[in-house]
């Protein structure tokens, strides 16, 4: 990480926040809707040291030019950032009878990681066996998601844990629960966005140590906040808005309203003195 302005001013704002990369815990997970690529170096050259990943959302990377898609993933790598196709990519070539040759493609352009979803299809277990251990086999991070998009199936936190569970026995890295890009509606939010306080509870608790490598879908700063309020600094966060990455990391060092109080609960205002403390 370079030096930043205000150098080391206000060391510890949140002593436990994962710094350096690669991070293993406090990730933010970028959703790129295939931004041009001026706007994905401005993005980097301002925030990259606090993306982890970048999910080029559901099909948009088909629509690129190749020497365009390649110099993204180029940008991302550079940065330490993995990057990857979204899942609906993924569960359209299942479809179609491809995903050997995604995979393949997916190897060839450069891609460090790919999504394992089943948020529109169905798929039987051995399936999205398969499609796990494929994607290893190719050399990929594998990140999986559980969850539907359709408002209408809800799964119980008790069916989440267990696919959870089956991920990451078979090798999955992490796992993203399933929240679209409104987080209203669908998976731990209502339909104002808010959340399901009594599923989250559930999905964490039957979760134990395993909490660390889930990443919670919060495209809402309010979801946001109330997440890091819950979990810590160190949560990880995934469906963050290029435009909101830095006002993320502020709530995670206690930098904004919403949880300076948290990050500093006995805090109180010192005197005006030239003396550094």
């Amino acid at each position: 990480m370079t030096t930043k302005a205000w150098h080391n001013l206000l060391p510890h704002l949140a002593p436990e926040r994962a710094v350096s990369k690669p991070r293993e815990q406090g990730l933010t997970m970028v959703l790129d809707r295939c931004q041009a690529l001026y706007a994905t170096e401005d993005m980097l050259a301002l925030t990259g040291d606090y993306i982890d990943q970048i999910k080029l959302s559901f099909g948009t990377s088909v629509f690129l030019d190749e020497p365009l898609l390649r110099r993204k993933i180029e940008l991302a790598r550079a940065r330490q950032i993995e990057i990857y196709p979204g899942g609906t990519l993924m569960e359209v070539t299942l479809t179609r009878g491809v995903y050997p040759q995604y995979v393949k493609r997916a190897r060839e352009l450069g891609f460090t990681a790919l999504e394992i979803s089943d948020g529109t299809i169905s798929m039987t277990a051995q399936v999205r066996q398969d499609a796990i251990k494929r994607a290893l086999d190719a050399g990929f991070k594998v990140i999986t998601e559980v969850g539907k998009k359709d408002p209408t199936i809800h799964l119980s936190p008790g069916e989440l844990c267990d696919q959870i569970a089956s991920d990451l026995a078979l090798g999955a890295d992490k796992v993203i629960i399933e929240a679209r890009e409104s987080g209203m509606g669908v998976g731990i939010y209502d339909p104002q966005g808010a959340l399901r306080q009594e599923e989250i509870t559930a999905i964490m608790s039957c979760l134990g140590d395993s909490q660390g490598d889930i990443i919670w879908e919060a495209p809402l700063q309010r979801q946001q906040a109330a997440l890091i309020l819950l979990c810590g600094s160190n949560v990880n966060l995934g469906n963050v808005k290029p435009r909101d990455v830095l006002g993320l990391e502020a709530l995670r060092c206690g930098l904004r309203f919403e949880t300076f109080r948290h990050f500093a609960p006995q805090l109180e205002v010192a005197e005006i003195s030239d003396e550094v403390a």
